[in-house]
């Protein structure tokens, strides 16, 4: 695809987030029209859509569709799935996105493991690689090990073009320069320039976010129009949240938002790693560290409950090693005090609340390491508000 094609990955955006404006010029026009058309191929899957549902659904003129997917099957990005019935005119021919046409790298650099996934167009993983890694270990190390593996993962499937190499870490770190902060147990970090560095040494471009921002736009892509807003609680080596709201990932103008573990919930308590007293980071490690899963969940329930309280969002979504290794105990002690919060709110009347739902997160393990990838693919796929302009074209 020409550079026009596509929304460039500077600055990457959430669900949604592809520009759309009076006033775009025609390039940036004809690649937020593209994108429409590929995120309706994409959200179509096998069964296709003709050309007639993408005009409709876009806002686009059917001759600027024409050429779209005129463009997309020459580029093998789109192909003909088969004919729609008649009725009473002529049958309408299907077309479909072509996933293995392109593939896109997610690298999830945890505390302690590096989960790196190739991905196809649709988000399915084609191949998967995992190693120990030791993050506070410093840029050095950490680089050598994610080179090695990604290295393997390319070597292990040859085929189509890689479109570029997502990266999910720890925070706090800012995204739109891709250069982390002072991470969390690891401050030696502060100021490394981690996005620029992997793409040069990749040759690709490269896309950095937070873990849990990765893992909610991941999660986001998977749910229809409209299923509202929801936080992503992630407990593993850490604990931080991802928020989509109204749709859109939310990461705040700084990359801050989502820094759920450090939540002061008990002024006296343990010493966290970030530097402050009882953070319910600090509370839900220490109850793991001494076996006692029944405290760690209940202080995720009240952080959950918090979040809710603060956010009024539609559902929870619960993911990282702790929670996937004991899904029970967290799932119920979360519920529990979301149906509490609930009730003290009222639970009669016009608007009444009701408890907020709560699920494990689709993907497990994986779920950070997918997100990761789908903040490359994320900016190919627009959102289906269509940029009308005079002279539209594709």
């Amino acid at each position: 695809m020409t550079s026009n094609d596509f929304p460039s990955f500077g600055g990457v955006g959430g669900v949604g987030d592809v520009a759309g404006a009076a006033g775009a010029n025609l390039p940036a026009l004809r690649g937020h029209n593209t994108a429409l058309v590929l995120g309706l191929l994409r959200a179509a899957g096998e069964a296709g859509v003709s050309r007639l549902e993408l005009a409709a659904r876009t806002g686009l003129t059917p001759q600027a569709v024409s050429k779209i997917t005129a463009r997309l099957r020459t580029e093998g990005l789109a192909a003909e799935a088969g004919r729609r019935a008649s009725t009473g005119g002529k049958p309408a021919t299907v077309l479909r996105l072509v996933p293995g046409a392109r593939h896109a790298l997610g690298l999830h650099l945890d505390r302690d493991e590096l989960t790196a996934v190739r991905v196809d167009l649709a988000g399915s993983a084609v191949a998967v690689r995992h190693a120990p890694l030791a993050f506070a270990a410093g840029a050095e190390q950490v680089l050598g090990t994610v080179e090695r593996e990604v290295a393997a993962l390319l070597a292990e499937e040859a085929g189509p073009p890689v479109l570029g190499v997502g990266v999910a870490c720890p925070g706090p770190l800012d995204h739109t320069a891709g250069v982390l902060h002072r991470v969390t147990g690891a401050p030696e970090w502060d100021g490394f320039p981690l996005r620029d560095v992997l793409a040069a040494r990749f040759g690709l471009p490269a896309v950095l976010d937070k873990d849990t921002n990765a893992a909610a736009l991941g999660l986001a892509q998977g749910m229809p129009a409209g299923a509202g807003s929801f936080g992503y609680l992630h407990l593993g080596t850490g604990l931080g949240a991802g928020l989509v709201l109204g749709g859109s990932l939310y990461r705040g103008p700084r990359t801050g938002a989502g820094e759920f573990g450090h939540q002061i919930v008990q002024l006296d308590g343990p010493r966290c790693s970030c530097g402050q007293r009882g953070c319910i980071e600090a509370l839900c490690l220490a109850a793991v560290a001494r076996g006692d899963l029944p405290g760690a969940a209940r202080a995720l329930g009240v952080g959950a409950a918090n979040l809710v309280e603060l956010l009024d969002i539609d559902r929870v979504l619960l993911g990282g090693r702790t929670v996937l290794d004991h899904p029970e105990e967290f799932l119920g002690e979360v519920s529990r005090a979301l149906a509490a919060q609930a009730r003290t709110r009222g639970s009669a009347g016009p608007g009444a609340r009701t408890a907020v739902s709560v699920a494990l997160a689709p993907g497990g393990a994986r779920t950070v390491a997918d997100g990761a990838a789908e903040l490359v693919l994320a900016p190919l796929f627009g959102s289906h508000r269509p940029v009308r302009q005079a002279g539209q074209g594709g």
